[in-house]
């Protein structure tokens, strides 16, 4: 493993830095107090390159890899995690499923949409009883001619209200049994197909989250992402991606929030002196930066196996568990450096503090990663 970052990853952080600095913080506590969905900061990341980071060149994406996608969600997050979600489930979840699994009229269709952010991507899997238990799912999709019809509710979906084009996990099969669950592609505007309730969150709040609902919605065959039934294994392997992304998107909140306890503890005198040389301090700043980078090459050996094409279902959980867990940690620490004022929204770190408990809870609990990793090491 190279632990240099490459030219092209360093100029993939820079641009991210930049537009998230520019466009992105300016703004970040009107759109998390109003609860805005700010769709035009994803139309421009598109025009970037950062909607289609892994879709190759010949359907009009980025081209890239890992590396890339890491540092961009990282920087995009260090200074707004909704937005760095955001850009998370789009590239990972819906994108990437239809990369990894539609055929070739399928990517010749949508990918080029997504890639450039004419089109935003939302991918259904969760339902309110039907959390980590997918297997039991009710939303069904049945057979009717050359078509499928689509019913039940899917819950807490990115974008689930504006996405334009959802891939949609539904079981096909009987409940809990073997291979029971399809994927299918459905776009916005098909009859029976509406966005429901908008979540009201503690953080992330300028992440769209909400219902989507399938009410007699009929869709082609042509729809269908790979084969009948092999919907629950493709979504395993789309996650295990996935939490990469979540990971990076942790150790972004988690360098915000150090990068603010760090300058902050140095420019605040008590007792003729800064914070910094106490030792209270100095240990939490010390503890932050360890686990910080502890996470960080966790991540980068996830995105190492990933690029490699070689097994990392085990790394890319013990990932997403150790810097999500450190997400809430850091900031934690962070609004005790900053004392009364942390408990303020004049400073960034209550947002970090609220953003980072999400990264514990989507794409998989920090319980059910557990469940992953012990299964890996007990093989």
């Amino acid at each position: 493993m190279n632990f240099q970052q490459s030219e092209l990853t360093q100029q993939v952080a820079h641009t991210a830095r930049d537009f998230a600095n520019q466009y992105i913080k300016p703004h970040l506590m009107e759109w998390d107090e109003s609860q805005e969905f700010p769709l035009h900061i994803f139309k421009a990341m598109g025009k970037l390159g950062l909607m289609g980071v892994f879709v190759p060149e010949q359907y009009g994406g980025s081209g890239m890899g890992y590396f890339e996608y890491n540092v961009a969600i990282q920087e995009i997050a260090k200074v707004c995690g909704s937005i760095g979600l955001s850009l998370a489930a789009h590239n990972s979840l819906c994108t990437g499923h239809i990369l990894a699994f539609g055929n070739e009229e399928q990517k010749q269709k949508y990918l080029p949409k997504l890639a450039s952010a004419e089109y935003l991507g939302a991918w259904g899997l969760t339902e309110a009883n039907t959390g980590s238990d997918a297997g039991n799912m009710k939303t069904t999709a049945v057979k009717d001619g050359n078509d499928w019809i689509l019913n039940g509710t899917k819950n807490w979906i990115t974008h689930g209200k504006s996405g334009d084009i959802a891939v949609v996990i539904c079981r096909t099969g009987e409940p809990r049994a073997k291979d029971n669950c399809t994927a299918f592609v459905v776009e916005r505007g098909t009859p029976g197909f509406s966005g429901g309730k908008k979540e009201n969150k503690l953080g992330m709040r300028a992440s769209e989250t909400a219902e989507m609902i399938f009410d007699n919605c009929r869709i082609p065959d042509a729809n269908r992402l790979g084969e009948i039934g092999a919907g629950f294994k493709q979504s395993m392997k789309v996650l295990d991606g996935g939490r990469i992304s979540i990971a990076a998107l942790s150790l972004g909140i988690a360098k915000g929030a150090y990068e603010a306890s760090l300058q902050y503890s140095q420019e605040r005198y008590q007792f003729d002196q800064p914070i910094s040389n106490f030792q209270g301090i100095s240990f939490k700043l010390a503890d932050m930066a360890t686990e910080i980078a502890a996470a960080e090459l966790l991540i980068h050996q996830a995105c190492y196996l990933k690029m490699a094409g070689k097994p990392m279902t085990k790394e890319a959980a013990m990932a997403k568990y150790y810097a999500s867990e450190v997400a809430v940690k850091v900031s934690t620490d962070a609004v005790q450096i900053f004392g009364g004022y942390g408990y303020t929204k004049d400073f960034p770190v209550e947002k970090f503090y609220r953003d980072s408990k999400l990264c514990t809870i989507g794409e998989g609990t920090s319980e059910i990663q557990k469940i992953v990793i012990s299964r890996e090491v007990l093989r």
